[in-house]
């Protein structure tokens, strides 16, 4: 239906509002004399204070529910869905309201409008001409306009025929609970003024998850220009994803933050909480690389022949590499952590288990003196993280394929080899850290073929101690291989 004298109102889902509206002007409504229900009727008076205290136009002179001055007498009552097991017991418990409105005024409303245009009144005039004799003494307009019975309907109601006589809108619209009750109502009397009003004041103001799941389902009724902010805050946009969030705070969670541990905390407790443990894998492994290439390359510049030797010019360059090295070999301890509890760190192993050069470069490093004084914590921060890895492709955590776990133990033992003979004196928590490492390798060694482990367990020897007593994992392994050594080969029982 198009109202004489208005632009047509372009949008999105607005034809649901449209065909109610449209219903409601042809069977529910009835204008000019229509006669009043046998329900009983509860008459708004000029003395009932009204849920809010209006100010009407200047242009008005009138204020809402004046019978002096009104000329539309309008009865709201609830509406009894056909599918309802007991109809009569929402008849019996709500009692139908009447108001008095002005003509003029309520035609802000488009419905209404459309309502007292001459074509309507004509076509309902007709109608009620033959049924009460053409009795037209009533001065009053008479409209019924349906309410469903869902709570508070009513008073919304109300409210949006209030706010007809007003363009004060912000001492009603104060709340976002106010806002989503009211929108619904002015979308279904095409009340542009207080559409506008109520999504405006939508934008403002902060939501809970109830509110915003109101405001997600009002959406698709609003048009497109109406609804473009409230869209762009609940809706990703093309360059909008978890992950680049996620890879944006661990990046800010490593290297920014002066209160570092806090942060890290936080973002730890996002990605164990995300339901995605995709896009934490996808993020943490991200990382994880960044991390290990400037590591590499720090300690890679730091080892190269070019940067040999007790060149002054070289030592601020010198320091530097370590300082480097050992900061993001801390984020990258950080980080295997992290995807160790999200039970996300199989490329990160496959990936540590590959770094023959990288193993290289940190042997030639920890055999110089020039690291002690520099970074004296860079050996247990590298050997930490293997530790991590290496307990849980032990553990089954991990399932690491027979060459990556052999890969693992082949390139870090010589590391971990180096740092027991060349880091002194050894702590208390270096000890422990290495006596770890150790019994983590010969579990993981256990779970090879045999030749393999023959080949490495010949370079765990530097395992042993001056008392055997005290390297109890060094003998258990040993004692394993040659009992496997014992028996009949299985190929022979086949053969």
């Amino acid at each position: 239906m198009t109202t004489a004298g208005h632009k047509k109102r372009q949008r999105v889902g607005h034809s649901t509002y449209a065909a109610t509206a449209t219903s409601r002007l042809s069977s529910t409504v009835a204008v000019i004399n229509s006669s009043v229900s046998d329900k009983t009727l509860i008459q708004v008076s000029q003395n009932h204070h009204p849920p809010h205290s209006l100010t009407a136009p200047s242009t008005t002179d009138v204020v809402f529910n004046d019978s002096s001055s009104a000329d539309v007498l309008l009865r709201l009552f609830v509406e009894v869905s056909p599918f309802d097991s007991d109809p009569d017991s929402l008849s019996t418990n709500q009692s139908d309201i009447l108001l008095y409105l002005h003509s003029h005024v309520i035609r802000r409303s488009k419905y209404f409008a459309a309502l007292l245009s001459d074509r309507w009144q004509h076509r309902c005039t007709s109608g009620d001409d033959e049924d009460d004799g053409g009795d037209t003494s009533d001065k009053f307009i008479r409209i019924n306009l349906g309410v469903s019975p869902t709570s508070g309907s009513v008073d919304s109601r109300i409210t949006v025929l209030e706010l007809l006589y007003t363009s004060d809108f912000s001492n009603i619209i104060n709340c976002a609970t106010v806002a989503l009750d009211l929108l619904p109502v002015a979308l279904e009397l095409l009340f542009e003024d207080c559409v506008r009003s109520c999504v405006q004041f939508l934008e403002a103001v902060p939501w809970n998850e109830e509110e915003e799941a109101r405001v997600m389902n009002l959406i698709p009724l609003l048009g497109e220009e109406e609804s473009k902010e409230l869209i762009a805050r609940v809706s990703p946009g093309k360059n909008d994803s978890c992950e680049e969030m996620l890879h944006g705070l661990i990046l800010g969670a490593i290297h920014n933050h002066p209160n570092m541990a806090f942060v890290k905390a936080f973002v730890a407790k996002l990605l164990r909480d995300l339901s995605s443990k995709e896009s934490a894998k996808s993020v943490l492994e991200r990382a994880f690389d960044g991390c290990l290439k400037v590591v590499k390359e720090s300690l890679e510049e730091y080892s190269s022949p070019d940067f040999r030797g007790d060149h002054n010019e070289t030592e601020a360059i010198q320091r530097l590499n370590l300082h480097t090295a050992m900061t993001n070999g801390r984020h990258l301890l950080w980080l295997v952590e992290r995807m160790i509890e999200l039970r996300v760190a199989d490329a990160a192993v496959k990936e540590w288990s590959n770094q023959a050069s990288f193993t290289a470069d940190l042997q030639r490093a920890f055999r110089d003196d020039a690291w002690r004084n520099i970074v004296p914590g860079l050996p247990a921060v590298v050997l930490r993280c293997t530790c991590k890895l290496a307990n849980a492709v032990a553990a089954g955590n991990i399932l690491a394929a027979r060459q990556v776990r052999k890969k693992l133990v082949k390139d870090w033992l010589p590391v971990l080899i180096v740092c027991k003979d060349n880091v002194s004196p050894l702590s208390p928590s270096n000890k422990s850290l290495y006596l770890e490492l150790e019994e983590t390798f010969l579990r993981i060694i256990s779970t090879l073929p045999m030749s393999d482990a023959q080949e490495l367990l010949q370079q765990c020897l530097s395992f042993s101690t001056r008392n055997v007593e005290d390297c109890p994992h060094l003998v258990t392994a040993f004692n394993t291989w040659f009992r496997r050594a014992a028996r009949t080969p299985q190929a022979d029982n086949f053969g």
